[in-house]
């Protein structure tokens, strides 16, 4: 204790020395000398010394203690001031602020006693009690798998096995808030290790359950949202306060050594997913047009069936309303159906051959050179003469030639020859 006095003892006289008024009002001489004369401020500090060495129990400046005075008694009210001082000063320690976004919790020998919420607070001081501040809305991040970087790979927790028996290296980080201040603290001895594992642990058991191409590829935002479900189950169970806000997946591939070959390998798939892809779409092109043409055939179909029995109903009907003109004037009807079958063959043909009844010659007419010979035409008068002079025949010789009587007694022979044979 005499140590901090002494201490404390040069720290006020070096204070002292530089103060020149605070010396000036404490030089018991100033008042005797004259207004105009300057004080001797070696004596003034030698003077302040000595007061000081009387206040804390020393001697004097000629080597003794002064008269009804011994050492630490003379301490006394001085003494009771600073320790005054001290006891504001340490109770003063126990002020601290707890922000809006923070949760404060104090400790009293250790045990919890209570959690305050945002302002000004007071506890007792240490070693009685002490306050700790929780951040409740900061954002902490875990990497697993890596660390600042997907280049600094951790091995031991990247690589995982999946379902059908492939390693897969992922590589995530975990995204948490804390939700309970207490739980926080009291119930984890290292959060941000207690979410690593059970990060971890959440991954590997769902990468475990599922297979190479679903985690590398169609599977990874599900893969990250049943991560987080289980992650959040196993921080609950423990109590440990912590929240899950986001499990994001950074990398996802097989292990390096063979990742050559399984390029080889999602190359292949790729190439026979384009050929199925073209295959269905040659599919889609095709198969509509044969439905289409399919289903132009029946109709057409149908519409020749309701055809010919309309025109078998028709036919039917026409030979019912003959056979009843027939039974009324047979030969005429007779005659009538002669000459129209006739016309319907004659009409569709340019040449007939009739072999004649009894005969050995063959009759062949050609019709259209007929029709063309009996067709009118007009010759100029000058035009005959010419062709008589050019010739040496007659203009209409070639008329002759023709024989229409010979054409006429044909037909009149076949008709006859035909109602003889009926």
């Amino acid at each position: 204790m005499l140590t901090y006095w002494r201490t404390g003892r040069i720290f006020i006289a070096d204070k002292f020395r530089r103060g020149l008024g605070a010396l000036m009002a404490l030089d018991p001489q100033w008042g005797r000398r004259g207004g105009n004369e300057p004080p001797d401020l070696d004596e003034m500090v030698r003077n302040f010394q000595n007061r000081l060495k009387t206040l804390f129990g020393g001697r004097g400046g000629n080597g003794e203690r002064p008269a009804g005075r011994g050492g630490m008694p003379g301490l006394g009210g001085n003494f009771g001031w600073l320790v005054a001082l001290i006891v504001a000063v340490w109770l003063a320690s126990g002020f601290y602020i707890v922000d809006a976004s923070q949760h404060g919790i104090v400790l009293r020998f250790g045990k919890f006693v209570e959690e305050t919420q945002p302002g000004p607070r007071w506890h007792l001081p240490y070693p009685i009690e002490t306050a700790e501040i929780v951040n409740l809305t900061q954002v902490r991040t875990v990497e697993i798998g890596y660390r600042n970087s997907v280049r600094n790979e951790v091995p031991r927790e990247s690589l995982m096995l999946t379902d059908d028996a492939n390693i897969v290296d992922i590589q995530f980080a975990v995204q948490y808030v804390v939700k309970d201040a207490r739980d926080y603290l009291f119930n984890n001895r290292d959060p941000d290790d207690s979410v690593l594992q059970a990060g971890e642990t959440a991954i590997r058991e769902i990468v475990g359950k599922s297979a190479m191409d679903f985690v590398l590829y169609e599977g990874r935002a599900q893969v990250t949202v049943d991560a987080q479900a289980v992650m959040q189950k196993i921080l609950d169970r423990y109590q440990t306060g912590i929240s899950i806000s986001k499990v994001t997946m950074q990398n996802a591939q097989p292990p390096e050594q063979v990742q050559a070959a399984f390029a080889d390998v999602v190359k292949a798939a790729q190439d026979r997913d384009r050929q199925v892809n073209e295959g269905q779409a040659y599919a889609n092109d095709v198969i509509p047009r044969a439905r289409g043409a399919a289903a132009r055939l029946v109709q057409e179909a149908e519409g020749y069936h309701q055809r010919v029995i309309e025109r078998a109903e028709g036919d039917a009907s026409r030979f019912r309303q003959i056979v009843v003109e027939y039974n009324k004037a047979p030969g005429v009807t007779r005659e009538r159906l002669y000459l129209d079958a006739i016309q319907e063959i004659m009409s569709n043909t340019s040449k007939v051959l009739i072999d004649q009844k009894g005969g050995n010659s063959l009759l062949y007419l050609p019709l259209d050179k007929l029709l063309q010979m009996t067709a009118p035409s007009v010759t100029p008068p000058a035009a005959g003469a010419a062709a008589a002079d050019a010739t040496g025949k007659p203009a209409d010789s070639g008329a002759a030639d023709v024989n229409p009587p010979a054409l006429t007694r044909s037909r009149d022979e076949f008709r006859n020859r035909d109602r003889e044979e009926r």
